[in-house]
């Protein structure tokens, strides 16, 4: 069949929506015709270099969800008509990171920017060249092959456009706060960053209990949902929120800072470094440039004060599991995700979508296939 997708042929470039042509499932594969998805900054750092892909052209977008069109041989866990939201990485099931429960390991993860399907070919084309498909998914399509690994099968009775953000940005976020940061009541937390990632880690250390959950970011829109959505207190630097939290915990620190800042640094890291106490945990989740290297810390600091520096991958989540407990958090109102999608884009205004992510005006952008253009 023929359908639409966003596609990047070089890097740095810009996405480019063109007609592709997709082959049907193979086995173990579905067809799936996405609702919408979330316009995260990693696909972002595809199209400004800061990733190197492994083929190109290359179809992004990870954060997807969508309708299940057709099955193909020895599908088990899915059939026509389900509803679906996309892991970026899919769970084996046999490795030993998904034997033991960490299925954001999955090895099958050395797969996401390679463009291959599990079997190392392709099903997207554009005539006779192959086009990758990001993290073997690539929701930049109205209609894609996944594998059936890469799906979780929702309610239908949950709006697809709001379930995409479960794909990447909250179990990331919340995970952060949650998983990797072990908050629990009366800690104190600081955000760093509070974008689609960010404000789910602002959600989550409030959840977990949290007496303090100190965002910063510099846009004033994303201070004042941080606040409205579980902060007790926002910044524009980590200079204040640090000068902040000193104050009131006797020059100790915060418990936990967690880092979801679009492009992090290896300031950003000292920075956050530094905001925390004794025996402290700083949570790396979001990605660097991979060229730059090093962290401005104190080694005599870091052995002395028991300091942890940890890095977080999809919230430390095994999505399977915890992408349906968050739709339920979702559904009794403990989560709110509806309050989080700021702008809708049809695809061919991807690029729009983009621009105002890096202009600080949106929380989290969402290609809404069902936008008529």
């Amino acid at each position: 069949m023929k359908t639409n997708a966003a596609v990047l042929f070089e890097q740095p470039g810009k996405w480019e929506v063109v007609e592709v042509d997709l082959d049907g499932p193979r086995e173990y594969e579905v067809l799936v015709e996405f609702a919408a998805c979330g316009l995260c900054h990693s696909d972002d750092h595809l199209a400004t270099g800061d990733m190197q892909l492994g083929h190109l052209p290359y179809c992004g977008g990870h954060e997807g969800a969508g309708v299940v069109q057709e099955v193909g041989p020895g599908v088990r866990s899915l059939e026509v008509g389900d509803h679906i939201v996309t892991s970026f990485i899919p769970g084996c099931g046999k490795c030993r990171w998904c034997a033991s429960g960490q299925q954001n390991l999955c090895d099958c993860g050395a797969l996401l920017m390679t463009g291959s399907q599990m079997d190392g070919t392709y099903r997207m084309h554009i005539g006779d060249t192959d086009v990758g498909q990001g993290s073997l998914l690539s929701a930049f399509a109205r209609h894609s092959i996944l594998p059936e690994w890469s799906c979780i099968k929702i309610a239908r009775d949950i709006p697809l456009l709001t379930a995409a953000l479960v794909g990447c940005a909250v179990p990331t976020g919340w995970g952060s706060a949650v998983n990797a940061a072990h908050v629990g009541p009366s800690d104190v937390v600081i955000v760093m960053g509070v974008g689609g990632v960010g404000i789910n880690a602002v959600q989550g250390a409030a959840h977990a209990g949290a007496a303090h959950v100190v965002a910063v970011d510099p846009v004033s829109l994303k201070r004042d949902t941080a606040l409205k959505l579980g902060a007790t207190a926002a910044f524009a630097t980590i200079d204040e929120a640090r000068d902040y939290v000193l104050d009131f915990t006797n020059g100790q620190g915060a418990d936990a800072t967690i880092i979801t800042i679009g492009v992090v640094t290896s300031e950003d890291v000292g920075q956050g470094f530094s905001s925390i106490r004794k025996g402290g945990t700083l949570v790396v989740t979001g990605m660097g440039k991979k060229s730059e290297v090093g962290i401005p810390a104190a080694l005599f600091e870091l052995t002395m004060y028991q300091k942890r520096i940890q890095g977080c991958l999809y919230g430390m989540m095994s999505p399977s599991k915890d992408v349906p407990r968050l739709l339920s958090l979702y559904q009794s109102g403990h989560l709110k995700l509806d309050e989080i999608v700021t702008r809708t884009y049809p695809l061919e205004q991807i690029n729009d979508g983009y621009a105002a992510m890096h202009a600080g005006e949106v929380i989290r952008g969402v290609i809404d296939y069902t936008i008529d253009t």
